[in-house]
């Protein structure tokens, strides 16, 4: 029979849809990790992806097998875990790069010193595609922004904390922009994705204020946005974030909204049944203890 490593690689090659990049995640050549596919499937007498040049994907046969194959590691990492007080073995979880600049980061640090022995692998992206990755298994849960949209109902979203969505722009000679109260600035306005759920929250911002914008651009960072503010390209509207010394910054100002203040909530996204709870539980009573 496979050896764990190699069940937990079969999920990594499924998660990338290519071996190619698994690889590099493994630690193996491509060829070596191709090769761990077809023993996997020769023993089990399925095939399990749909390959063509430069690409697979899981077939029915492979994503009927993801549920029961991270259970199967999931019971072997929790062997002798009696014998242990701490929580221990590995969890993926997908978390938006802004969220590790926010009030997760904190509670990720937190974690890794309550329990030494879990491993955590972080995967970084945005909130819409974390969905899919956490309905088909792939990933064990995802730290993301509410969803505007019904989520599935296999699927339960725990709120965690909330970053009012502020307007920001670069602190530059009065000439670039008028005053703070009036809804129109000179400055182009520099977008968030409006396709993201992140981008629905900022239009929810403007049409609530009331705020009249000419667009220059849309990007999917939050990062780079408030890099782009600070070198006086633009202005925008983005979540405040944690670990941003907005108050300091001498290249930045938060200007006043005139009207309803809209709130960015960031939670865990994950299965209502998987092999991981007992971590995820972990991580969102880490956030109850703190509020």
């Amino acid at each position: 029979m496979s050896s764990i490593r190699i069940l937990k690689n079969f999920l990594v090659i499924a998660r990338h849809k290519s071996v190619a990049a698994a690889s590099r995640e493994i630690g193996l050549t491509p060829a070596a990790a191709g090769q761990q596919i077809q023993q996997l499937e020769e023993e089990i007498g399925l095939e399990l992806f749909d390959r063509t040049k430069r690409s697979l994907s899981l077939n029915t046969s492979g994503r009927s097998l993801i549920e029961p194959i991270q259970e199967i590691i999931a019971r072997y990492e929790a062997l002798g875990s009696n014998l242990k007080s701490d929580l221990s073995g590995t969890i993926v979880i997908g978390a938006l790069v802004s969220s590790l600049m926010g009030a997760f980061g904190k509670t990720l640090n937190e974690l890794k010193l309550r329990y030494p022995d879990l491993e955590i692998k972080l995967l970084a992206g945005l909130s819409s595609n974390f969905l899919d990755q956490v309905l088909e298994g792939s990933i064990d849960g995802a730290i993301v922004t509410e969803s505007p949209f019904a989520l599935p109902q296999n699927i339960q979203w725990t709120e965690l904390y909330r970053e009012p969505m502020i307007l920001i722009t670069p602190t530059l000679d009065s000439k670039n922009f008028t005053k703070p109260s009036s809804s129109k600035l000179k400055l182009p306005f520099i977008r968030f994705e409006r396709n993201t759920w992140t981008g629905h929250l900022v239009d929810q911002t403007i049409k609530a204020n009331k705020l009249s914008i000419e667009e220059s651009m849309e990007l999917n960072s939050v990062e780079a946005i408030i890099e782009l503010v600070r070198q006086g390209i633009g202005y925008s509207i983005v979540p405040k974030l944690a670990n941003i010394p907005w108050g300091t910054d001498r290249q930045l100002a938060i200007q006043k909204l005139p009207g309803k203040t809209i709130y960015r909530k960031v939670g865990l996204l994950e299965r209502k049944k998987h092999n991981r709870q007992n971590i995820t539980l972990a991580i969102k009573q880490l956030f109850l203890s703190d509020n």
